[in-house]
């Protein structure tokens, strides 16, 4: 198995058990004000995977894809983010 997918496979299970363990925390308290919290702890943890798994992506596919490709590709990250931003 390729080392990158298997990296980028192994942190989307961390941030699915990262959001899981979040969802049992706020179950577990029951209250609006920390499950509040929890979830502004989660929106940091959510980009930072993403940022990372996509940069992993990225350098999987560096000696794979043209370089028109390879703009194509990072185009279109960029306005992921772009979007993100102007939320």
């Amino acid at each position: 198995m390729d080392k990158i997918v298997l990296s980028m496979a192994s942190l989307r299970f961390l941030s699915a058990s990262i959001e899981f363990t979040a969802a049992m925390l706020m179950l577990y308290f029951g209250r609006v004000e920390t499950a509040f919290k929890i979830n502004a702890l989660l929106a940091l943890t959510g980009p930072t995977i993403l940022i990372t798994v996509t940069t992993l992506g990225l350098v999987g596919l560096a000696g794979k894809t043209s370089p028109l490709g390879m703009l194509c590709i990072l185009v279109g990250v960029g306005l992921i983010f772009l979007g993100l931003r102007s939320l």
